[in-house]
């Protein structure tokens, strides 16, 4: 009976050993490259467990809409149509080189159809409800879209999901129904949605060099999405992060945001005041025409619906043209006698 005890005791230590083994084998496969080096997030700027402070507020974060925080994460919309929610970050970030870390997921009931997505913001005005992904149109700043559906199938087509950044100095809007392609920056295809793995996307802007970055494989490895040089953004704007659908819909939750000061040398005009320049981007594209969609091609039993009414028509005026050239030769004999 002691031995059974001894033994019980025994595997009780053994499960505690490795349940700490465990624990920190996990935080070491989450723990980033920055904590790795002993740089760790800007408090003020990042959102980690747990979120909430007194009452239903949360520190140095806004919420609206939709939003609904819960212990695991913050769901900004769930998984309903005509849904829209943001977080937004109650100071505006001072520094002019930084990366933004956020942990993410996009899931819902749909198969093949489901919408519409999120974005990550760097902008001048928070908490402005509106059209795009949840927030303002125009906005002033910088955006970086996760569109899940796609509304565009003609000429500037891509597949979906798909990641874009977009630079806004207010007199631009975003085109909803052309998935942004006349505005972006850059973009990728990402394959974030529905997966079973954690989901991450880095935002790093580095000496006017805007870095879009995804882990989503479950490796813990970073993928270039893309990178695009000549970004120029002001500082002292808000970050935040907001999503909506429509007649489609999904979960998007986010489930931590870190942000971290990157401490470079500025080599772009270092001394230059960041605070009062106008967002750009050398490569900012100027809003086209928007041009409706070609109609598309007649389906044969429409074509056929068509021809059968017009030899009908053709056959309806000859038959009454007989009549009525048939009636005036009647006439005509009627008077000659």
């Amino acid at each position: 009976m002691q031995f059974i005890l001894n033994l019980h005791l025994f595997n009780k230590h053994i499960y505690s050993y490795l349940a700490i083994c465990l624990s920190i084998v996990a935080n070491v496969l989450t723990q980033n490259d920055f904590e790795a080096k002993g740089i760790y997030a800007k408090k003020e700027h990042s959102l980690v467990k747990p979120y909430q402070g007194t009452g239903m507020t949360i520190p140095n974060w806004d919420f609206f809409g939709s939003t609904m925080v819960t212990t695991s994460f913050i769901r900004i919309t769930p998984d309903l149509q005509s849904r829209q929610g943001g977080l937004w970050n109650k100071s505006p970030y001072s520094f002019r080189n930084w990366e933004t870390q956020i942990h993410f997921k996009v899931s819902g009931h749909g198969k093949d159809l489901y919408g519409d997505g999120m974005a990550f913001w760097y902008t001048r005005d928070p908490l402005k409800p509106g059209p795009v992904f949840g927030n303002a149109d125009p906005f002033v700043g910088l955006s970086v879209f996760l569109d899940t559906y796609a509304n565009q199938n003609g000429i500037h087509s891509h597949g979906h999901p798909y990641i874009s950044a977009m630079v806004n100095n207010g007199s631009n809007h975003y085109d909803h129904d052309r998935d942004g392609t006349h505005s972006e920056l850059a973009g990728c295809e990402s394959k974030f949605r529905g997966v079973d793995e954690d989901t991450f996307i880095a935002i790093r802007y580095e000496n006017d060099i805007l870095t879009v970055s995804t882990n989503i494989d479950g490796n813990n490895e970073w993928k270039e999405c893309f990178s695009v040089k000549g970004v120029r953004l002001p500082t002292g704007y808000h970050f935040g992060v907001t999503a909506a659908t429509g007649d489609l819909s999904d979960n998007h939750d986010i489930v931590s945001i870190k942000t971290y000061e990157l401490e470079v040398p500025s080599v772009m005009n270092p001394l230059e005041d960041r605070s009062q320049i106008i967002p750009s981007a050398s490569i900012f594209a100027s809003p086209r025409d928007h041009t409706p969609d070609p109609p598309p091609p007649m389906s044969g039993f429409k074509l056929f619906l068509i021809i059968l009414c017009a030899i009908i028509g053709v056959i309806v005026c000859v038959v009454v043209g007989i009549m009525v050239f048939q009636k005036n030769q009647e006439n005509s004999r009627k008077r000659f006698y």
